[in-house]
């Protein structure tokens, strides 16, 4: 879908000219309106869903009244579930967490039929043949919103496109201002995502994810993740592997709370995922325990050796 291009006249925002890395996916306003996307066209009632998740996966599930289902996952990241439960009209979420999870992955497959793969923490990894995929492109890259998603069906109504220019503000503000001035703009972005309908990716948003270079990109990811790793790996409770050529998307480290503040105090900032958990689980639970206790190392394409040997120096 192209809208008509003009001649002359003020300049736009000059961007390099490539390609999206997803360019046979349909292309989407955000990860969850993918979900919704898979949800509508197949027609389930009933969805497991991990506890260990971002409570925006409810969104979808509550707008189409369907029967949601908790299941618990090890300290692998391997679901603790029966599969001979499943039913016809059941499906089965799984999440790549971190983006390291491909062989949990590939072994769900064989098990399930019913299966969604949330990729949204994977934006590297490629589908699998007949298996429904989202990503969030937001959570690896520079853009506000945009989803991405494979599927074998298509939704039999026409979708507006999505218009992305207002939610931008937390970017330009970081680079003219601080991180710090432009984090209240980034929660804004956040909260306007809530309860869209499913529009089609918006023009700006498909133009900045292809002026990326996610070559460039993925190669910094790995060698920043293995640089922390080579240090943290005997430290960490969570036994990390990224062998089959996975691209992270932070380095998960189990630690204390003082630990993150002590990051914090320097201007190191860590995500939290996901807060809701603490209201879904008991406290003795895995997920309540990496809620609480997992600190995420940015090891992003805009960082490199000198960055992960200051957080190397703060974690000692």
């Amino acid at each position: 879908m192209k809208k008509a291009k003009s001649i002359g006249g003020y300049f736009e925002l000059e961007l390099p000219v490539g390609k999206e890395y997803h360019q046979h996916a349909i292309r989407l306003n955000t990860g969850r309106n993918a979900f919704e996307y898979i949800l509508r066209v197949k027609q389930y009632k009933k969805v497991y869903l991990p506890y260990y998740t971002c409570d925006v996966m409810l969104e979808p599930i509550v707008k189409l009244n369907l029967e949601v289902q908790f299941y618990s996952i090890d300290m692998a990241f391997r679901p603790v579930f029966d599969f001979s439960i499943l039913e016809e009209q059941d499906v089965f979420l799984y999440t790549n967490y971190y983006g390291i999870c491909e062989n949990i992955v590939f072994e769900v497959s064989k098990k399930c039929k019913n299966l969604i793969i949330d990729n949204a923490q994977a934006f590297y990894s490629k589908p699998l043949s007949g298996v429904d995929t989202f990503y969030s492109p937001r959570k690896f890259f520079g853009v506000s919103d945009g989803g991405y998603l494979y599927t074998d069906l298509q939704l039999n109504e026409e979708l507006d496109i999505d218009i992305s220019h207002e939610r931008f503000s937390h970017h330009l503000k970081r680079i003219d201002i601080s991180a710090e001035e432009a984090y209240s703009n980034f929660i804004l972005n956040d909260k306007s995502l809530d309860n869209n309908p499913i529009r089609i990716m918006s023009f700006l948003t498909s133009r900045l994810l292809s002026s990326i270079d996610y070559e460039a990109a993925s190669r910094k990811r790995k060698e920043n993740f293995l640089i922390l790793h080579k240090v943290l790996a005997e430290r960490n409770s969570l036994k990390l592997d990224i062998s089959n050529g996975e691209v992270p998307l932070v380095y998960p480290f189990m630690a204390t709370k003082e630990l993150r503040l002590k990051l914090l105090e320097n201007k190191i900032y860590t995500a939290t995922y996901w807060p809701n958990v603490s209201k879904w689980c008991d406290e003795n639970s895995i997920e309540y325990q990496m809620m609480s206790n997992l600190i995420h190392l940015p090891i992003d394409q805009r960082y490199g050796k000198k960055e992960m040997k200051f957080i190397l120096k703060l974690l000692k």
